[in-house]
């Protein structure tokens, strides 16, 4: 939600780092720091820190759905944490129900390639160029999601071939200029 009360998504491309064993468990970054997104937003490191500490000590968990639907809850995330990097998750994909054998195939045939925050901004700054810094989130969901909105993280799966890893370096490379002629 937004300090007008509505929820808010971030959408990222699933990280290098993002992996399917088993064909069930997934772990990459829902975010990263310091990158700007194509809403012109960019989280700041540690935006997470307060809510996941407060999920934690309440007991509760940061939910995985399947496109942002509520009513589609597709897995469970294990472990939620920042790094240097970003937003950590690793988490396994229910594959007794349907929903999360399909979203297993998917990742695994890379139909599907974006992870997307639900959150509610507490706490953002302005530029004169409409673009926000994101200093604290409270963290609702990681979604499994079609579009991501955030290039600089890229999917890569066990067995890429170096071709592959090459034209998906270019296409963020290709994205990253895109955002710098735009702001100029």
């Amino acid at each position: 939600m937004t300090a007008n009360g509505f929820l808010e998504h971030k959408y990222c491309r699933i990280g290098d780092d993002l992996i399917l064993k088993d064909g069930h468990v997934i772990e990459g970054y829902a975010s990263v720091f310091g990158k700007r997104d194509q809403g012109g937003d960019t989280v700041s490191a540690g935006a997470y820190a307060r809510s996941l500490k407060s999920l934690a000590g309440e007991g509760r968990a940061v939910r995985m759905l399947w496109q942002h639907d509520p009513g589609e809850p597709i897995g469970v995330w294990d472990e939620v944490r920042e790094d240097a990097t970003g937003l950590y998750v690793k988490g396994r994909l229910l594959t007794d129900i349907a929903r999360g054998r399909e979203a297993a195939a998917l990742i695994a045939a890379g139909a599907i390639d974006g992870l997307s925050i639900g959150y509610r901004t507490v706490r953002a700054q302005k530029n004169d160029k409409g673009q926000r810094l994101l200093s604290e989130l409270e963290l609702w969901e990681v979604s499994i999601v079609t579009f991501p909105m955030l290039p600089d993280a890229r999917v890569g799966q066990k067995g890429d071939d170096p071709e592959t890893a090459l034209m998906r370096d270019l296409a963020a490379v290709f994205q990253d200029a895109r955002h710098i002629l735009a702001d100029l």
